[in-house]
């Protein structure tokens, strides 16, 4: 087991003693950096902010904020009085100031191995620039709220950024929800304005993005609300064939000629349509610092989505500071982040953060596994990546596969003052964004989320602190079991929920991911059993491992727990499911269940 760990550990992660002595200067640097954060946090901020352009300086403190729900309402504000547009700064400062216009600011690599293509800051400039005009064209002003539901392709930045430049709101949602939770949060937001795109290939699943918003469409106007303009990209669909005009339409690299787009010409209009012919010159809409920069929906597996607001100049110092100390960019790296865009790390460290610093990214539109689990490896080669930059899902997904095409190749926190990206509010709900993350402990911001810090240094995301079950009395955390399983040479992964229980109160049923070549047996079993036993104590051994040859998790990662709870007491009634990368996979864990009454 220990031999199997020292692998793992020199597989995925850097050889300590190396990254001691590469480091061990910019960790003093980074301490001393943090020190002043603390102590003087106008002066430490307003010097960053002086790398960035401000129509109008702050004309105040750089940060006034309360964070005591006892002494009044939560609220916080950076820069206040100062005037920028964040758009303005990743884009204008670093072809017109910066001299970087021929940089490549993204390489984009497709699903399909053989489908790539780049984009330069000045190019990106151009191309959001008119669509910028386009929004405009379309009756889209400062403050309106633009929903953006789109595959991770170059479109969807430009339109993000077209948003940012006039002073439009954007509400990017996941391209893998339903269409029951893109209408809630388009509902919610009041978007009159949708871009999204006709479809896209997920390995070799291809998903029609346009029925699914279509469906959404209908289900607002079900609410009484109407969306006003659909905004549509032509990626996957063939020229010839579907429903509106697609006579000027550039033809899809890996086109599919049985897709139907379905058309409503009332409000669906092509995106090369409208760009067709548009001026690349815009001038950007000067935003004051606290004005909103864009809304992104929790995903809602708990409850209503909150829509979590975050505004312009603090944003854009975090992100861009976040990035540069932390992935330690220099000219001429290539730098990548897996994360889809549709969610808060894609936003900051696809988009934002990396542009901010002028870098060049990779943007990749498919799946780790598509056409094998080694395509990662395999586009770290080909852009000859620097900084690779992943989820442990995704880390954890790979090693189930194995070493070999890797070789081929390449505590609970808390915060009692807050950051320059620290989101603002819920979208129209200010109280629930203060019981959810301020009434727990008065003064302080609690996250939610939990971590231990291990004997190198090196922090470990635990999970949800509020993933916890009670047996027979004893507090434990889902977390914690997993991570003890996981220890076993022959678990890739584990997922821990709770089972109703007549005497203990609540029970543990664990899935557990093997290894490929590992078989489940009433051995390991017994193993797992005896590890949790030995590693947290006998009240937390486990009283169900079932073999799950797979989890039900979203195309994000995240894994689905409300499916697990329900297999656990054979409770088949799983509501909506569309959201996972692999639906099938429920199936298959129902079938995999052992014979355990409920």
């Amino acid at each position: 087991m220990a031999d199997h760990q020292a692998e793992l550990h020199a597989l995925y992660k850097p050889n300590a003693d190396f990254q001691k002595n590469a480091h061990i200067s910019s960790m003093e640097k980074y301490k001393e950096m943090y020190k002043q954060s603390m102590d003087n946090p106008d002066e430490f901020w307003g010097k960053i902010a002086k790398d960035f352009y401000w129509k109008t300086p702050p004309t105040g403190k750089i940060l006034e904020y309360n964070f005591d729900v006892s002494k009044g309402k939560i609220d916080v504000k950076w820069m206040k009085g100062a005037v920028t547009n964040i758009c303005y700064n990743v884009l204008d400062r670093n072809v017109n100031e910066k001299g970087l216009g021929d940089q490549v600011a993204f390489f984009w690599e497709g699903n399909d191995p053989d489908d790539s293509s780049k984009i330069t800051y000045s190019e990106l400039l151009k191309s959001v620039c008119k669509f910028a005009n386009v929004l405009k064209s379309q009756g889209v002003k400062k403050g309106d709220n633009v929903a953006i539901y789109m595959p991770m392709i170059i479109e969807l930045v430009v339109a993000m950024l077209a948003c940012a430049r006039i002073g439009a709101v954007h509400s990017i949602v996941f391209g893998g929800f339903s269409s029951d939770s893109l209408a809630g949060r388009i509902l919610d937001a009041k978007c009159g304005t949708l871009v999204t795109a006709d479809g896209v290939y997920r390995g070799p699943k291809l998903i029609n993005l346009k029925e699914i918003a279509d469906g959404a469409i209908e289900k607002c106007k079900e609410q009484d609300f109407n969306i006003k303009k659909c905004i549509v990209v032509r990626h996957v669909g063939s020229s010839a064939n579907g429903s509106g005009d697609r006579s000027s339409s550039p033809e899809a690299k890996r086109p599919c000629k049985n897709m139907k787009t379905p058309w409503n010409s009332d409000i669906d209009i092509w995106w090369h349509d409208l760009m067709s012919g548009v001026s690349d010159q815009c001038e950007p809409e000067w935003m004051g610092a606290e004005e909103p920069l864009f809304m992104l929906y929790t995903s809602g597996s708990t409850g209503k989505p909150k829509g979590v607001l975050h505004t312009t100049a603090g944003y854009m110092l975090y992100t861009a500071t976040t990035f540069k100390y932390t992935f330690d960019y220099h000219p001429g790296d290539v730098y990548h982040c897996t994360a889809d865009i549709g969610w808060i790390t894609g936003h900051s460290y696809v988009v934002y953060g990396p542009m901010a610093n002028g870098a060049t990214s990779v943007m990749f539109e498919g799946v780790p596994t598509y056409p094998d689990a080694g395509r990662c490896w395999e586009y770290v080669d080909k852009y000859k990546i620097n900084q690779f930059y992943t989820a442990p899902t995704a880390i954890r997904l790979l090693m189930k596969h194995g070493k070999s095409f890797v070789e081929k190749r390449a505590h609970w926190i808390v915060f009692k003052r807050p950051w320059p990206g620290i989101m603002r509010t819920v979208y129209g709900d200010h109280e629930r964004f203060e019981k959810t993350y301020f009434t727990k402990f008065p003064g302080y911001y609690v996250t939610g989320d939990g971590c231990r810090r291990d004997a190198d240094g090196y922090y470990w995301i635990t999970g949800r602190i509020d993933d916890m079950l009670n047996v027979s009395g004893h507090l434990l955390s889902t977390a914690e079991i997993e991570s003890v399983m996981v220890e076993h040479p022959s678990v890739a992964e584990a997922a821990v929920v709770s089972r109703p229980h007549s005497i203990k109160g609540e029970s543990t049923y664990c899935f557990a991911c093997l290894v490929d070549g590992t078989e489940f047996s009433k051995e390991l079993e017994k193993e797992l059993k005896t590890l949790v036993r030995d590693k947290i104590g006998p009240f937390a051994q486990p009283d169900i491992i079932q073999n799950a040859p797979g989890l039900p998790k979203t195309r994000s990662g995240k894994i689905m727990r409300r499916v697990l709870r329900k297999i656990a007491v054979n409770d088949r009634s799983f509501g909506d499911i569309s959201t996972l990368a692999d639906p099938g996979i429920v199936d298959i864990l129902i079938d995999n269940r052992p014979d355990v009454k409920g």
